[in-house]
């Protein structure tokens, strides 16, 4: 018996997991704290997984194979982004101790204003992640620089994290060089620039509203950062060579974006390139990494340079918050990452095989009766979604896939369900802690998902922006290209 044949779970018996898995997470956060995603939550989503299987094939009948076949499938579509993951491990070691970030921080905390700090780096991650399409790279890149630059001028890492996040997925969302973009027009049959011409009625007015809040934000700001700019600057210039040769890496790297050359090429060739700047400007600090004085001058620097691409690294500044700053954990600190990434894309993937996930959505649609019922929904399966199957790329293929329909059959253009999927599945997903982008952009900034969840207003106000536009009914035609009706709110 197939999954179209075999009967599907009562919706409240699909919940079942999804209760225990959000349960167990929050004892979970209770116990371990910030500590939660370093097994705990890995163990919560394996329980959830053992539940949903057992429930399927107890009582459903449904067979082991079905799910092994799923895990398969799922586990697969995720080879290049594990890929990913570790080379941006490996680039964020190797932009540190070669002296890029750290030039990045020298010059950013004298030039920029500690009031306009938050507008200025959404700004900034917002060109950036716009021309190279990925939110992920601007993140691992400027993004680990800015957020060094907002600690020394004082600013909380939980704004200055939730700026940079909220400027990254706007540009990436509008970006035609972007995966999710186009994942999310090529599964609603779209086409690429009318689905960005149309994210642009919800999209542009979120994050001017966000950029307002960060604007407001940053000219509160009351405190003296004279101080720690000068810590910070006289650290950064004692410890490292500062150098604006090191912004030949970026300046690289961004020719490399330019030319679209793949994500996973571009973080792995910044990498070598970073590496090689660290051989050339920083040969004390690699011989500092090594700690085996028994080493040639050239084994140490192999051995210093190797261990910044795949290991934790700590290097002595004189002050305690810049080692904190300075210090990385190379591809071995994306680990936790991936076993988590593993233990949730599993999870998703008995959910879909048992038809658990199938069985909670057709409750919503069947629910609608509306445009702002319609879009609400979608926004609602968008982000469930993306708690159940960890992963932003299954939320957008399985929201279109299941509303592509519905929308048809009430007369609505297939863009309205494109870019509702992106208002909900991809901007939501980098605030859920064991979803791909939600554990990745906490790892890579070292600021946790929930620390700064609460300022991505971008983010937040991309879901809601699309509902309220559909409330009104705002450029929303019917497939026959008619303004729609009041009734048919």
């Amino acid at each position: 018996m197939d999954n179209h044949s075999r009967p599907r779970p009562h919706p409240l018996v699909a919940m079942i997991p999804v209760v225990v898995l959000i349960g167990l997470l929050v004892v979970v956060i209770m116990l371990f704290g910030s500590d939660a995603l370093s097994g705990g939550s890995q163990i919560a989503l394996l329980l959830g997984l053992a539940v949903c299987v057992t429930i399927s094939m107890v009582f459903y009948h449904v067979p082991w194979n079905a799910f092994e076949q799923q895990m398969t499938k799922t586990m697969g579509g995720i080879a290049v982004t594990l890929l990913i993951l570790l080379s941006v491990g490996m680039l964020a070691g190797s932009w540190m101790i070669s002296g890029v970030v750290p030039t990045l921080i020298y010059y950013g905390v004298q030039i920029l204003s500690p009031r306009f700090f938050l507008v200025s780096a959404c700004v900034i991650c917002s060109l950036v992640s716009l021309l190279s399409g990925s939110s992920w790279t601007t993140v691992a890149t400027l993004g680990v620089a800015l957020l060094g630059v907002g600690h020394a001028l004082g600013i909380s890492d939980a704004w200055t994290a939730g700026a940079i996040i909220s400027g990254s997925y706007f540009g990436d969302k509008m970006s035609p060089l972007s995966d999710t973009t186009i994942l999310a027009s090529s599964t609603t049959r779209v086409d690429i620039f009318d689905h960005i011409r149309y994210m642009t009625h919800t999209t542009v007015m979120a994050m001017t509203v966000a950029l307002v809040i960060f604007l407001i934000a940053g000219l509160g700001h009351n405190s003296d950062s004279a101080l720690h700019v000068e810590q910070y600057t006289h650290g950064l210039e004692k410890t490292f060579n500062i150098s604006l040769w090191t912004l030949i890496v970026p300046l690289l790297t961004g020719v490399l974006i330019a030319r679209k050359v793949p994500s996973l090429i571009v973080l792995f060739a910044s990498s070598l390139m970073a590496g090689i700047v660290a051989l050339m400007l920083q040969p004390s600090i690699l011989c500092q990494i090594a700690g085996d004085a028994s080493l040639s001058f050239p084994g140490a620097l192999t051995k210093g340079l190797a261990i910044t691409f795949f290991g934790a690294t700590s290097v002595e500044t004189g002050y305690a918050a810049l080692n904190d700053l300075v210090s990385t954990g190379g591809m071995a600190g994306m680990l936790n990452t991936i076993w988590l990434i593993i233990c949730a894309m599993c999870f998703g993937a008995v959910m879909v095989a048992s038809g658990m996930i199938q069985s909670i959505t057709m409750v919503i649609i069947k629910a609608v009766k509306s445009r702002f019922g319609l879009v609400s929904s979608t926004v609602v399966t968008g982000v469930l979604l993306n708690l159940t199957t960890g992963d932003q790329f299954i939320s957008i293929v399985l929201t279109a896939d299941m509303f592509r329909d519905v929308y048809d059959k009430m007369g609505f253009e297939p863009r309205l369900l494109s870019r509702t999927t992106e208002d909900a599945a991809t901007v939501t997903s980098v605030l859920v802690p064991w979803n791909t982008c939600g554990m990745t952009q906490a790892t890579v900034l070292g600021v946790p998902t929930l620390v700064y969840l609460p300022y991505c207003f971008f983010n937040l106000l991309c879901p809601l922006m699309t509902m309220t536009v559909a409330a009104i009914g705002w450029r929303i035609k019917r497939n026959n290209h008619e303004e729609l009706p009041d009734e048919a709110k």
